[in-house]
């Protein structure tokens, strides 16, 4: 064993493996490849059931020959056909254990009875699954305990009015998932349900184009993740990009505020008066 840096050249392996490090830094972070992970942690009914036919047309699927590999490949959910390890992405939307290769991949949700995280817990659970299991199941979670009031008094016809408008909920859900950070931090995304709001904390801050200064002026946006964001457009979990918080203000207007710093971002929805 000699100490000390290396003079030697580098050998064509030595020189393949630095140019494939390269190459995935210049990726953006939700196609890069996942260490350690396998074909074997994607769950390939759910890929071909599920998000393969979200992307092409059935009858070109069946008129299609490539193989499982190259149509994860052309997918993004692995880094190439040579190179079958699943990327971030791969985990996300087809992983099998998601939370198992990538720390914070799951959602913890709190019902509250009180205005303060000391006061007693009505309700909690912790989600895990792919992204899209976590905005379902996360979304059934909001729905059931949305409260709903019948209103007689100020309409000719009877008239259901609910605490929170569940169309600007569902925004800010999905929002809190296209924009989080799922690098370099353990935290998941967290959702509080008080008594009197509604706390959506989506891991990492303002991202690109997006500063602390702009955060939330209409037409300003950026994509930390844009893989994934196609991913949940193809899903059907994204109508329009950059629509989010602005269905969200339309529904709940002044009483949508945003805590805004460089690590995590909030969005705090007051219960209707």
């Amino acid at each position: 064993m000699r100490w000390g840096p290396r003079r030697g050249l580098a050998s064509p392996q030595d020189e393949r493996i630095l140019n494939e490090r390269r190459r995935h830094r210049d990726r953006p972070f939700d196609v890069q490849p996942v260490a350690g992970a396998t074909l074997e942690d994607l769950d390939r009914l759910r890929f071909e059931q599920e998000y393969l036919p979200s992307l092409v047309a059935r009858d070109l699927l069946m008129a299609n020959d490539r193989t499982y590999e190259q149509k994860l490949a052309a997918t993004k959910l692995i880094v190439s056909e040579t190179e079958p390890q699943p990327t971030v992405l791969g985990i996300l939307v087809c992983g099998k254990e998601p939370a198992r290769w990538i720390s914070g991949a799951y959602t913890q949700f709190l019902r509250i009875a009180g205005t303060d995280l000391t006061d007693p817990i009505d309700d909690e659970e912790v989600i895990y699954g792919t992204v899209a299991d976590q905005i379902r199941r996360l979304e059934e979670k909001l729905e059931a305990h949305n409260r709903r009031r019948v209103n007689f008094a100020t309409v000719v016809q009877e008239d259901t009015v609910e605490d929170y408008a569940l169309e600007g909920l569902r925004q800010l859900v999905r929002n809190a998932y296209l924009h989080r950070s799922y690098e370099a931090t353990n935290a998941p995304v967290r959702v509080y349900w008080f008594d009197d709001r509604i706390e959506i904390h989506s891991p990492g801050g303002p991202y690109g184009s997006v500063t602390l200064e702009n955060f939330g002026r209409p037409g300003i946006t950026d994509y930390r993740n844009p893989n994934l964001a196609e991913a949940l457009r193809a899903l059907g979990y994204v109508q329009r990009f950059g629509a989010g918080i602005p269905i969200a203000r339309k529904h709940f207007g002044q009483r949508l505020r945003f805590e805004v710093q460089p690590s995590i971002v909030a969005a705090i929805v007051s219960k209707a008066s």
